[in-house]
């Protein structure tokens, strides 16, 4: 019998189970277990169960959950490689799209996305200069844009109530339905996935409408970090990751990684492999603990915020981030 199709699967499941397989033959980066229980035991675990989505950054109407959720999925196609240009953050694009709603509340309408381009990009953020792998953000948005008019009566809301409330069933929607959003790739003559972008969209829209509406996921708990690159530099700070001397170098170096290479895969799932047995180590904690909300109180997207905030907090004393060309980080 044939295997069945990945988004057949469930997605989030093929993320853990591509991390591991990937660990597991890995040459240039570990895990240390020893630091990830020390790292579990020092975490103040109420803090983290009680880290919320910043809604102070995102635009966030609780009468307007349609806008929000077309708001979310903009951001999210377009949530990936800000390096190239030494100024640009995250908090650019989030920011930069929240102001052109409060501006113009039509400014991501299904049909304007799905006709524009690059200098449309730009000044929808409102950067002064050409933003890195401008035209592939403007062919996102164009995708995400005909997508939904063709599928989803132009609305993203809609694509989310497709999903019937689970986690799982909102990724596996997304990959199916927006090429840009397959984040896959091909390492030792196998295929692996990551699905960072279709994951953050779902994880997204859970903390923006905390858990309730349209953002209510019975599976939340399903979905796995968000593989990116902040992440896996306060891994590497805390004793977590480890690189060998050759991959420290090229990443101390601001050497670029080729997209889909051994050195970018092999960070990308020890990174994923590790939040997951960080996620574990504290929920043992919390039931060695004795607490009654332990089993399940902590999933990887509340981690995954933790640690890319703190990412934030201290970019400028950190090491480098590695740096790979890509649309999907």
């Amino acid at each position: 019998m044939a295997a069945p199709q990945a988004e057949e699967q469930n997605p989030c499941a093929l993320v853990r189970s591509s991390a591991e397989a990937i660990c597991a033959g890995a040459t240039l980066v570990t895990i240390d277990d020893e630091a990830v229980q020390r790292l579990a035991a020092s975490l103040d675990a109420d803090a983290l169960l009680a880290g919320a989505f910043d809604h102070s950054l995102h635009f966030w109407d609780i009468d307007k959950p349609e806008l929000v959720a077309q708001y979310l999925l903009a951001v999210d196609a377009l949530n990936y490689c800000f390096w190239p240009d030494g100024e640009l953050e995250y908090e650019h694009l989030a920011g930069g799209l929240r102001a052109a709603l409060q501006a113009d509340p039509q400014a991501l309408d299904a049909a304007r996305l799905a006709r524009i381009d690059g200098p449309g990009v730009r000044l929808l953020l409102r950067w002064p200069r050409p933003l890195p792998l401008e035209e592939e953000r403007a062919r996102l948005l164009r995708e995400v844009g005909a997508v939904l008019l063709e599928q989803h009566g132009g609305q993203a809301g809609n694509l989310v109530r497709a999903a019937g409330g689970s986690a799982v069933q909102l990724v596996r929607l997304v990959t199916a339905a927006f090429p840009g959003f397959r984040d896959h790739a091909v390492h030792e003559g196998r295929q692996f996935f990551f699905y960072k972008r279709a994951q953050i969209f779902v994880g997204d829209m859970w903390g923006c409408f905390r858990g309730q509406g349209l953002g209510a996921f019975h599976d939340i708990g399903q979905l796995t970090m968000f593989a990116d690159y902040r992440v896996p530099v306060v891994l590497r700070e805390l004793g977590v990751l480890r690189y060998t001397p050759e991959l420290a170098a090229a990443v101390d170096a601001r050497r670029v990684l080729p997209a889909g290479g051994r050195q970018e895969a092999e960070i990308r799932g020890a990174t994923v492999a590790a939040v997951e047995r960080l996620r574990a180590a504290l929920e043992a904690r919390l039931l060695s603990e004795g607490r009654a909300d332990a089993a399940g109180a902590v999933n990887s997207v509340q981690l995954d915020w933790w640690l890319w905030e703190e990412g934030e907090r201290q970019r400028r004393e950190h090491r480098p981030h590695h740096r790979t060309l890509t649309v999907f980080y």
